[in-house]
């Protein structure tokens, strides 16, 4: 199926966890709506009936294998992308959308652990219908990013381990080489203050809205 150009821009704000990216969201959207957008901010796994499954597997509620976990992640893509009522391709009629992980998070988190090409292909249906306009990569020290983690949260999830955080972010520049020379990846540097890579998303997307119109 051919790719659908969306009429708004769609950020995806990548990174490892504790790379303040949900922060940065907020920061993102009120920079967007200042600007006169309409946004709509999301997130995966989603808050629908397969993304419930995959927070319950993250929680220990449930018990996985990191394929089926993988594939998990590509239904539930596939659903926030085409979901009659807030999928992507309805909201981007009207809103700029902003969404905490996109694809390039299942090359990175299901390739540290499985073969990288097949989570490639598995994603190939949700690459080949909507592509952001940028993946904003937050890139952050794996150590720092354990020490945010410690400090903001009681309890950790599947993924929150320091080798583990290390494994993601090789599989990141892994997955971000596979990507086609279409996309635009921006890189920005996590291990700033907030302020710095508030400062550093903001000027990168400007720039990119500058050459879209």
């Amino acid at each position: 199926m051919a790719k659908t150009p969306p009429t708004q821009p769609f950020f995806a704000l990548e990174g490892i966890d504790g790379s303040g990216k949900t922060t940065q969201l907020q920061h993102l959207e009120a920079h967007l709506i200042n600007l006169g957008y309409k946004v709509h901010s999301t997130c995966e796994p989603t808050k629908n009936t397969i993304g419930k499954m995959i927070r319950d597997i993250f929680a220990g509620k449930i018990i996985a294998d990191q394929h089926v976990i993988a594939a998990l992640f590509c239904a539930d893509r596939l659903d926030h992308i085409y979901n009659e009522t807030d999928g992507l391709l309805e909201q981007l009629k009207t809103h700029a959308i902003i969404s905490d992980r996109y694809y390039l998070s299942s090359l990175a988190y299901h390739g540290a652990h499985v073969d990288m090409q097949w989570v490639f292909e598995s994603n190939r249906p949700a690459m080949n219908v909507l592509r952001p306009t940028a993946h904003i990569y937050i890139e952050m020290d794996p150590k720092v990013s354990m020490e945010r983690i410690a400090i903001s949260r009681q309890e950790t999830e599947l993924y929150e381990n320091l080798e583990n955080l290390i494994a993601v972010r090789d599989a990141y520049e892994k997955g971000i080489s596979l990507l086609p020379h279409e996309e635009t990846v921006i890189r920005i540097n996590g291990n700033q203050s907030e302020e710095d890579v508030k400062r550093d998303i903001i000027k990168a997307v400007d720039n990119i809205l500058d050459k879209n119109h």
